[in-house]
């Protein structure tokens, strides 16, 4: 299959790895591929003011602990932004400082939800919009979506090409193909 997708991208096959991969082939594959991704994908960071503004916004909808605000963060942001636990939880510690929010415990789990101060916070800031709405924002969910897209197949690929029998990656490289003409078919619909 020389020419073929796995050739060019993770070197030639028989030199050591899984099924004739070479495994930092593999890797090194995926970082160009990142650092092509990264380079046209690189947009603004949030501020903390926008974490305390997301985390009063969906406790003004309902409960919840704070691994589900990070992820529904994530998901109301399109994947362009995923705030890390070392930015939720403390501004979670802050909020409950500020009698804003109240925490209860049950199955071992922290619950958040507004206080009655915490509410009229989060309706003060009713006129601005959540983080995740704000053009900026959206723009960037744009501009990330298909990257990130690349990057989980990128590692799906590696998976199947690192642990995968030979007739996996020959079904695995059948649709990468198809992928491939589909993704041209997209842009020829001009």
């Amino acid at each position: 299959m020389s020419g073929s997708f796995m050739d060019d991208a993770f070197g030639r096959r028989g030199r050591g790895g899984g099924q004739g991969w070479p495994a930092s082939g593999i890797w090194e594959a995926m970082e160009q591929l990142r650092g092509a991704f990264e380079q046209r994908a690189s947009g603004p960071r949030m501020g903390r003011g926008d974490v305390r503004t997301a985390v009063l916004s969906l406790l003004a909808e309902k409960p919840m602990h704070g691994y589900q605000i990070i992820q529904e963060i994530e998901e109301r942001s399109g994947g362009s932004w995923k705030p890390s636990p070392g930015s939720v939880y403390p501004t979670l510690q802050l909020l409950a400082d500020e009698a804003l929010i109240r925490a209860e415990e049950s199955g071992g789990r922290k619950t958040y939800s507004l206080t009655e101060e915490g509410r009229q916070a989060a309706d003060g800031a009713g006129d601005r919009s959540a983080p995740w709405e704000t053009p900026g924002a959206r723009e960037n969910a744009k501009v990330t979506a298909l990257p990130k897209a690349g990057m989980d197949l990128a590692h799906a690929v590696a998976q199947v090409g690192s642990s995968g029998t030979p007739e996996q990656v020959k079904e695995a490289v059948a649709v990468l193909e198809e992928a491939r003409r589909r993704l041209f078919s997209i842009l020829a619909q001009d």
